[in-house]
């Protein structure tokens, strides 16, 4: 049976700043691209949980670029970068709306 594994993107340049992030295209951060490598790494070490490796057949990611990136990286250190990957616009994030861009905090603190 093939194994099922759900990822979310490492930390981009715009969580790093504490902003609403949705459909913007923020790329990732330093500490992203490590969290994206560091994932492909322990998905190598839990394979199936018995040692065979994880039956990985397809990548999905939505089209923004810190999704891309993160699968590309942890693809990359799993061994497994020849792997197709499909990309669609509905796994995008949430939209914000006017709360994209915002601070997380000061928006909080202004609307409760």
């Amino acid at each position: 049976m093939p194994d099922l594994v759900l990822l979310r993107h490492g930390q981009s340049v715009w969580n790093a700043e504490n902003l609403f992030t949705g459909w913007y295209d923020a790329d990732l951060s330093e500490q992203g691209e490590h969290e994206a490598r560091q994932a492909g790494r322990l998905l190598g070490e839990v394979a199936g949980g018995d040692g065979t490796p994880l039956d990985l057949r397809v990548v999905h990611t939505s089209v923004l670029t810190r999704a891309i990136r993160t699968a590309n990286l942890a693809l990359d250190e799993l061994g497994r970068s020849w792997l197709p990957v499909r990309r669609h616009w509905r796994l995008n994030e949430r939209h914000y709306g006017d709360l994209q861009g915002r601070n997380k905090k000061e928006t909080a603190a202004r609307h409760g």
